[in-house]
């Protein structure tokens, strides 16, 4: 742990490798707003008259929570998808892509992506 901040650890042949949450919360966000539908990534918690702000690429995390698993991380990903869409298919696409890209870019394992779609915009 430095400053604070909790990371994923890795121990190679070479010596240790550190992963900042925020790395994983950039890498997953970058992701997800990848998939059709996906409007863009929502905060968790924060809610301003009945809508949820979309959050810019240096937010990311402010969406995205990361634990630890019993046989890898877990993650939380909070959306917002456009109106029109099957939300069960974007979320499914969501939770492929997200766990194909840490699991080939940051080769840790992922036990799970949950998936909570917070809110959905009518596109213009």
């Amino acid at each position: 742990m430095i400053g604070g901040e909790v990371m994923i650890k890795k121990t190679t042949d070479l010596g240790d490798i550190n992963l900042s949450l925020d790395v994983v919360a950039s890498i997953t966000g970058g992701a997800a707003t990848e998939c059709y539908g996906v409007v863009g990534m929502a905060s968790q918690k924060i809610m301003k008259d009945g809508f949820y702000d979309l959050l810019g690429r240096d937010n990311y995390a402010k969406g995205i929570v990361v634990e630890d698993g019993e046989i890898g991380t877990i993650l939380n990903v909070y959306i917002i998808v456009g109106y029109g869409v099957k939300i069960s298919e974007v979320v499914y696409e969501v939770q492929k892509k997200v766990k194909y890209v840490l699991e080939t870019t940051l080769d840790i394992d992922i036990e799970a992506v949950n998936v909570f779609v917070q809110s959905i915009r009518v596109l213009d």
